[in-house]
């Protein structure tokens, strides 16, 4: 049985360093009250039960949703692309390497069907820069997003247009041999240029070299590189 509640505490539910302040800043902007989850093993239907949250917000979770909690709690996650457009795994870098430089944020309400719940609202976002930088806009835009939910409670409307699907992106994909122009390296290196995610690389002989920070010139790419033993390179999905 899903919770009905009119309580005053939200919930954030977020992984990344760039949203730890949000709570606080949502909390001042709003007069709600907002409690931070930054791990999976925290979210827990008997905690939530506990709490009784009027909404839990996931900005930037890849993590896996139990069923027990967004089947009773309001649970609203963010996509990075113009829903039903764009449905499925590492959206900012599968826009990118469509050469698609703007996009809408869209939240939406977490249903058993992935990306497929009903809309409570979009905003657009900026693709320009490096993958991080995007990401700290985003954030800017969710959190007025939030803020607009929270205040207005609107009714999520059904999704409606043909969808599109992406696949969540593997780390070889990064490899820069994939790139065909100098446009297209300097893209691979800013969309995985964050926190957490493995970078644009070439493998030369035994050494893999990373770029990160690139500057793109007339005719070439300034970049920071890291060298290490390929053996030394997990394996991390993107």
């Amino acid at each position: 049985m899903q919770k009905n509640n009119i309580s005053n505490l939200n919930i954030i539910a977020s992984t990344m360093p760039w949203n730890q302040d949000l709570p606080s800043r949502l909390q001042s902007l709003t007069g709600a009250k907002f409690q931070m989850i930054s791990s999976p093993e925290e979210l827990t239907a008997e905690r939530l039960w506990q709490w009784g949250p009027k909404y839990i917000f996931f900005p930037h979770w890849s993590h896996i949703i139990p069923a027990n909690v967004f089947e009773n709690f309001e649970c609203v996650i963010f996509h990075m692309t113009d829903l039903p457009f764009g449905r499925g795994g590492s959206p900012l870098q599968n826009l990118i390497e469509r050469g698609i430089y703007e996009t809408q944020i869209s939240a939406l309400k977490c249903i058993a069907e992935v990306d497929e719940g009903p809309i409570y609202t979009k905003r657009p976002l900026s693709l320009y820069g490096a993958a991080e930088e995007i990401y700290l806009r985003a954030s800017g835009v969710i959190e007025t997003m939030i803020t607009e939910i929270v205040a207005d409670n609107p009714k999520p409307v059904a999704q409606s247009g043909e969808p599109i699907y992406f696949k969540r992106r593997k780390p070889e994909q990064g490899n820069l041999l994939f790139a065909t122009t100098l446009e297209q390296a300097f893209d691979y290196i800013r969309m995985l240029d964050a926190h957490g995610y493995p970078h644009a690389y070439i493998d030369v002989g035994n050494y893999r070299l990373e770029f990160t920070r690139a500057s793109r010139k007339s005719d070439s790419i300034t970049a920071d590189v890291r060298i290490t033993l390929k053996s030394k390179n997990p394996e991390v999905e993107q």
